[in-house]
């Protein structure tokens, strides 16, 4: 099941992908999709309905992020062993983790712009999972069991906020519209292996990252559970897992984004997003 919300920004509602292919209004089952309604007794809820008499939605609609809000948004950097290489660092011992503010959550399809004087804004493609049960030092064995959903992230990123103004990486990653998510959450009964998904990002149609879950350091499981033993995860927080190569700060000579440019990415099964780059 692949669920999203639609609508203006700041008044989505919350609606399921049909099986035929429409977008329908599922609000009459749900208020939304936040961090009080999102648990494993929501997802029984709308397997259940008969989705198809619900209301369709029009397809010129705009997605909004298919979660409303989320109380923490994690994510972990250097998590493939050629994105640290190409950014002149060494493999991990253990997972780098570092926050997104959760105000840099946007649409799947909403511009992204670029911070004032911003000189090194980036893209990253990213496998992000949706936690649906509090998780407080769970198990490899049982993480993937707490996970709402699975979707695509994009991890934006201003590089000399990031590296070069001192302090933590949240600086560089926390500008609103910084935090695309969806278009939609696939939920995990669609989602054979976490660790078997194909990506690509494309900025101005030419290819600039592909890769796979494959090459992750550290699997989804072992994330979960490493956070937990740190942190209480809630649901509705979101974890955002790591970048392959492709950057722009990793090309030589370095490039980055700038106003007018258009960035499209997507993961295998969780679908796309095109994102257009605008000066604030």
């Amino acid at each position: 099941m692949k669920l999203l919300r639609f609508g203006n920004k700041g008044a989505e509602k919350p609606a399921v992908l049909h099986t035929d292919g429409t977008i329908r209004d599922v609000s009459s089952l749900v208020a939304d999709y936040t961090p009080a309604t999102i648990s494993p007794e929501l997802l029984r809820i709308l397997q259940s309905a008969d989705i198809g008499s619900l209301p369709e939605v029009p397809s010129v609609t705009r997605i909004g992020a298919p979660v409303a809000r989320t109380g923490h948004f994690i994510a972990i950097g250097l998590n493939y062993a050629d994105h640290a290489a190409e950014s002149g660092l060494p493999v991990p011992n253990e997972p780098v983790v570092f926050s997104k503010a959760p105000s840099s959550l946007s649409g799947p399809n909403d511009d992204v712009m670029l911070p004032k004087d911003s000189l090194k804004s980036d893209w990253e493609v990213e496998l992000a999972v949706v936690i649906g049960e509090r998780c407080d030092y769970v198990s490899e064995e049982e993480a993937l069991s707490r996970i709402f959903g699975y979707a695509v992230c994009n991890d934006v990123s201003e590089r000399e906020y990031q590296a070069e103004r001192g302090g933590q990486w949240i600086k560089g990653k926390s500008a609103p519209t910084f935090g695309p998510l969806g278009p939609w959450i696939v939920t995990p009964d669609e989602i054979a292996d976490p660790q078997d998904l194909d990506m690509f990002l494309d900025v101005n149609g030419e290819r600039r990252q592909t890769g796979s879950t494959k090459t992750m350091i550290f699997s989804v499981a072992h994330i979960i559970s490493y956070l937990s033993r740190f942190m209480v995860l809630e649901p509705g927080d979101v974890i955002t897992t790591g970048t392959p190569p492709g950057v722009g700060m990793g090309m030589k000579p370095q490039v980055f984004l700038k106003s007018g440019d258009e960035m499209r990415l997507g993961i295998s099964g969780l679908g796309e997003q095109k994102q257009r780059v605008v000066a604030r």
